[in-house]
């Protein structure tokens, strides 16, 4: 299958999760022209905000490659992934996304997430949501720990 074929079973996968009861996102993650994982948005059945398509693929395709990490793979989703799923792109270290809509398009829809976006970037005193860090003696404790870990799996 071509880059299109996947896109286009992510967004097909969207349109019928809608139908199931989730969300109209899915997403599917494919190695070597493989498909190794499908992931479709379950925040309201699960009640987990989490369960985002293309977070339920990232972690169906790292328990099936036994990794935590998709160097080798794209990641193809029917829509622009948020700012959550973004991060979790990285940290899964996807080697290409693909996405069909826009995040503008989601926003038309009401999945807006621009107030997410500008709070990412916003410093920790200037979020909606307050934030405040709170010193203890050993906050960097664990770090210390982590460096002198000897059986450590760096990531």
């Amino acid at each position: 299958m071509e880059s299109h074929d996947w896109l286009q079973m992510a967004v097909q996968l969207a349109m019928e999760n809608v139908d199931r009861g989730g969300g109209p996102f899915a997403a599917v993650v494919v190695r070597n022209g493989a498909l190794v994982a499908v992931g479709r948005n379950e925040v309201t059945p699960t009640h987990d905000p989490t369960a985002h398509a293309e977070i339920q693929a990232i972690r169906s395709a790292c328990r099936t490659l036994g990794d935590f990490q998709l160097t080798e793979c794209d990641l193809y989703s029917s829509c622009e992934p948020c700012p959550m799923c973004l991060g979790a792109i990285y940290w899964a270290r996807l080697r290409a996304v693909y996405f069909a809509a826009s995040r503008h398009a989601a926003a038309e829809a009401g999945f807006d997430d621009a107030f997410i976006y500008e709070q990412v970037g916003a410093a920790v005193g200037d979020r909606s949501i307050p934030m405040k860090q709170l010193r203890l003696s050993d906050a960097d404790a664990p770090f210390d720990r982590w460096r002198l870990f000897a059986d450590k799996t760096p990531y």
